[in-house]
């Protein structure tokens, strides 16, 4: 009882452990019971916040730690529009993106301008800062169709890109606005401001790389890898604000400069998506709730006909301007009301500059009392904006992710037709391997959460003799948790055979596995490179093979390097391993450069040009296989190597492709190198490879029967006794 009545029940609460406590409930219950009544659970967190806000039951004050909370989560969306964001399609759309920038912004500016001069008297300058107020956008509702799985679409990336260009031009304007009011506007003001913006992008795009694979290829430690990554998303905004800028763009910056080094599929990306909607985004909603005040509307006319004027001209404008863009570049309908739900939500940057023109005073009324550049009656129409725009957004954008996604999931489904039954089985040998092969398998999936990924651990007659059999199980275990980090699922396969060749060969066969990965360590013999077990698995096994020697991490690395033999596109398995590779390219967000004979490259880009989605390729002809280590000089450290292989009497197979041992050994050894064989149908391979690749099956069976012989002679010789 004692302690009950020390603990302050005042409100608004002022103890931290219960301010917190009501909070993680807020974000818990929320969107639960605003689910049940059809309502997007962003427009949840907002109203609760308006409820246990100051304007509400006063149960919190927005103070410095809900602003703090609520800046990170700000921050944290705009990093993941970055790190989401298709680089490939971001690229092809440039122009786009342009175009609906500018429109975005333009349109929004001219008519909130005069509007603002003509229907609500305001002077020029008031009216310019007020209508660039309705250029910008937040991507409130951006979660959303991240929840639905479409962020790559293009329509998104064109918002997101967007909201970049509206943003920036708007903040200038309130920089040349704020300056002009103070008389401080000057060519030299402006030149400063150009000068630290370049050098802010500069920095960002050119050094944070350099900075992010230096990390990455040297720590591997998730809670390290998260750490840094957030680190790296605030010092972006940092220096973006250093230079004069708001820090939403820098997270955006840090958000594509990262893109590479987090793939989709990765439990990193999994911990940052995991982190922020858990908890930094739902603070930032409900930090926006605890602004809304209704009661602004009923404080007199002029606040009632600014906030109409406001509501009706910010989202008529960015209503004309999505669906200029969505005429102008024919995108559809859903796609259209995509654009205009993303750009419709007013937050931050809206409430940043609104502040700004309401704290600059520009003289004294004849009563003595200060004459803001903007108003309180526009301050409480900003609010209401906040409130309707998050609204509006919220609807929009979930009924056209819900279209989206459905069409999205049929063309995954005509796309990757022929991989509905597909297994992919790793084998596991090595521990210090784990994390790159079972990465390697889950970035060949074209079903991302569908298929199942199958670990192998053979225990042969030898490893049973030291039990070896419990270092086998801490291997599967440790890949398991490492899939399940990406929400990926991974059956462990434990196999005790005579030999490993033999072991992996019956488990492909057993659980009709469709695609095998196989690791190559950096420390493999350099004399035969593969080694008898991978040549003997290579030449028993039809499947599709990847023996991969990963030499640095999978997200440091910058491009994919591929050679082609010439009749590549004659084979049966050609179409599963381009689809599988163009799948890596656009996951990892790396380009790829294809080394191949002319016809190989015709069809090749004939086949990514009907692939859903963007992948950027470049080709070079390429037949000269004598000359294979070309390649020495072609290739950088942070390139990933892959050579398409061939079985013997397989229509692509060259006598050169024997000296790939030996030129991978000597020439690549620093190199991540793959190693593909491509499918083979069972009866385009000659009888007598099926009878070299088994030569220990076969000389076993011949003793057997040798044993056999001797046992008939011997009962013959007894029945012709009798």
């Amino acid at each position: 009882m004692i302690s009950l009545l020390l603990v302050d029940l005042s409100l608004p609460l002022k103890n931290p452990v219960i301010i917190f406590s009501v909070v993680l409930f807020i974000i818990l219950f929320a969107p639960i019971l605003f689910n049940r009544i059809k309502v997007p659970h962003i427009i949840g967190l907002i109203i609760s916040g308006m409820i246990v806000g100051p304007y509400g039951l006063n149960l919190l004050s927005r103070d410095s730690s809900i602003v703090l909370f609520g800046t990170v989560g700000l921050l944290y969306i705009m990093f993941l529009a970055g790190l989401e964001i298709d680089l490939a399609e971001f690229r092809k759309n440039r122009n786009k993106i342009v175009v609906f920038g500018l429109l975005t912004f333009v349109l929004p500016l001219v008519s909130g301008t005069l509007a603002s001069y003509y229907i609500l008297g305001y002077g020029f300058l008031s009216s310019l800062l007020l209508a660039s107020m309705f250029s910008t956008h937040t991507l409130v509702s951006y979660p959303i169709a991240s929840k639905y799985g479409v962020t790559r679409n293009r329509a998104i990336n064109m918002t997101v890109g967007g909201t970049m260009i509206t943003d920036i031009l708007a903040l200038l304007i309130l920089a040349g606005v704020a300056g002009m009011s103070k008389g401080d506007v000057s060519p030299a003001f402006w030149f400063r401001l150009g000068f630290s913006f370049i050098v802010f992008v500069a920095v960002v795009l050119l050094l944070f790389p350099v900075i992010c694979r230096w990390f990455f290829k040297r720590f591997d430690d998730s809670i390290s890898q998260y750490i840094f990554v957030l680190a790296m998303v605030f010092l972006a905004s940092f220096l973006a604000e250093l230079a004069g800028v708001e820090a939403i763009i820098g997270a955006f910056f840090s958000g594509l400069v990262l893109n590479r080094f987090v793939p989709h599929s990765s439990p990193l990306n999994n911990r940052i998506d995991f982190v922020g909607n858990a908890l930094f985004i739902p603070f930032f909603l409900i930090s926006v709730g605890m602004l809304v005040d209704i009661s602004v509307l009923f404080k007199g006319w002029g606040a009632f006909k600014v906030a109409g004027v406001i509501l009706v001209v910010a989202l008529a404008s960015k209503y004309l301007a999505a669906w200029l863009t969505q005429k102008i570049f024919r995108l559809s309908a859903d796609e259209g009301l995509m654009i205009f739900g993303l750009s419709a939500s007013h937050a931050a940057a809206t409430l940043a500059i609104i502040l700004v023109g309401y704290n600059i005073i520009v003289g004294e009324s004849a009563l003595g009392e200060p004459i803001r550049l903007l108003d309180e009656d526009v301050l409480n129409g900003t609010i209401v904006l906040i409130l309707v725009s998050c609204g509006v957004s919220s609807f929009v954008v979930e009924k056209a992710s819900k279209k989206l996604a459905l069409l999205q999931e049929e063309e995954v489904s005509e796309d990757s037709s022929s991989d509905t039954d597909e297994k992919i089985l790793v084998s596991l040998s090595y521990p210090d391997m784990i994390a790159d092969m079972v990465d390697f398998g889950i970035m060949l999936k074209m079903k991302q959460s569908a298929v199942p990924l199958y670990g192998l651990h053979i225990v042969t007659d030898e490893d049973q003799k030291h039990d070896s059999a419990s270092h086998g199980k801490k291997i599967l275990n440790k890949a398991v948790e490492h899939a399940s980090a990406s929400e990926n699922t991974l059956i462990p396969l434990t196999r005790y055979d005579a030999n490993i060749s033999n072991g992996i060969t019956y488990t492909i066969k057993e659980q009709h596995i469709t695609d095998v990965v196989i690791g190559l360590h950096q420390d493999t013999d350099h004399k035969t490179f593969l080694g008898p077990k991978i040549e003997n698995i290579v030449k028993r096994i039809f499947e599709t093979i990847y023996i991969y020697k990963p030499a640095q991490p999978f997200n440091t690395l910058t491009r994919i390097v591929v050679a082609v033999p010439p009749a590549a596109s004659t084979e049966p398995g050609f179409l599963h391993w381009l689809s599988k590779l163009v799948s890596f390219g656009k996951m990892s967000s790396l380009p790829i450069h294809f080394y191949a004979s002319a016809q190989t490259i015709k069809a090749t880009k004939s086949i990514i040009s009907r692939k859903s989605g963007t992948v950027e390729a470049q080709f070079s002809i390429f037949n000269e296989w004598d000359d294979f280590l070309i390649f020495s000089r072609e290739l950088k450290i942070n390139d990933l190597f892959v050579i398409i292989s061939a079985r013997k009497a397989s229509p692509s197979y060259l006598p050169q492709l024997e000296k790939l041992p030996y030129y991978l050994s000597h020439y690549f050894h620093q190199q991540s190198l793959i190693l593909i064989y491509p499918k083979q149908l069972e009866s385009g391979i000659n009888m007598s490879d099926i009878e070299q690749a088994d030569s220990a099956l076969i000389e076993t069976l011949s003793d057997k029967l040798g044993s056999l012989g001797k046992a008939a002679r011997y009962l013959r010789r007894m029945l012709g006794d009798k």
